[in-house]
């Protein structure tokens, strides 16, 4: 798709949750509700619904525009054997969100032809996203790495939080560990950012927190297992199998 004609597609979005809102504003498109009519007179129509309705949705818009969805985890058969694509962004849209949140974002994108797979790319642009070609075989793993980046993430600290307020630490207080940790992971990797007692193989003081954890908020001593052992994969200090 020429680059001059990035900025000429005209779209409406189906849908007017978080994610459906943030990509109409950021596309200047309009946010469809539930029977709202469908315009015909665009070019694409992305459909921002749950996944489990994608297919009974496409099923009911008009001839036409070219179909897309912002699913993670889904493929290219819900359309049937209508020409289509995906764009999925990968970020959280919190209510409010500004369209500026999209901007270098990850995210993945899929399409049935050539056509449809460069107009993914062309929205994906317009958005300000970092998109890859994600086929549907690869969909469901790609969605997991990005629950357990984020969703996993927010479970994790919530862990540390609970076991904090019985120290008298706060949520404000640890904070800035979490944000700085996640940026030097994000600049230099797992095995460099990595800090702490395990890391240095100092198994006593692993231990004391074992102890304490199990002492003081012992619902949260599977999770500690677990991460302990992980966390003594990525620093080397056992296999991963």
């Amino acid at each position: 798709m020429p680059a001059s004609s990035v900025t000429s597609i005209t779209c409406a979005v189906v849908g007017a949750g978080r994610m459906g809102t943030v990509l109409a504003a950021g596309l200047q498109a309009p946010a469809l509700r539930r029977g709202e009519p469908v315009p015909a007179d665009v070019d694409v129509l992305l459909l921002a619904v749950p996944d489990g309705a994608i297919a009974a949705v496409a099923a009911t818009m008009p001839e036409g525009p070219l179909l897309g969805h912002v699913s993670g985890a889904t493929g290219l058969d819900v359309f049937g054997d209508r020409e289509g694509f995906s764009l999925h962004p990968m970020m959280s849209t919190p209510p409010g969100s500004a369209p500026s949140i999209l901007r270098g974002a990850g995210g993945a994108v899929d399409g049935t032809t050539e056509h449809a797979l460069a107009t993914a790319f062309a929205l994906a642009d317009r958005l300000g996203l970092d998109v890859s070609r994600v086929p549907a075989e690869d969909r469901v793993a790609y969605h997991a790495a990005g629950a357990i980046a984020a969703n996993f993430l927010v479970a994790l600290e919530a862990c540390a939080e609970r076991l904090a307020a019985t120290a008298g630490i706060t949520r404000a207080q640890l904070a800035p560990l979490v944000l700085a940790t996640a940026r030097q992971w994000a600049e230099i990797g797992p095995e460099a950012a990595l800090t702490g007692a395990i890391a240095r193989g100092d198994e006593g003081t692993v231990e004391r927190h074992r102890a304490t954890i199990e002492q003081r908020t012992p619902e949260l001593l599977p999770v500690w297992d677990e991460l302990a052992e992980v966390t003594r994969a990525v620093a080397g200090r056992r296999s991963w199998t």
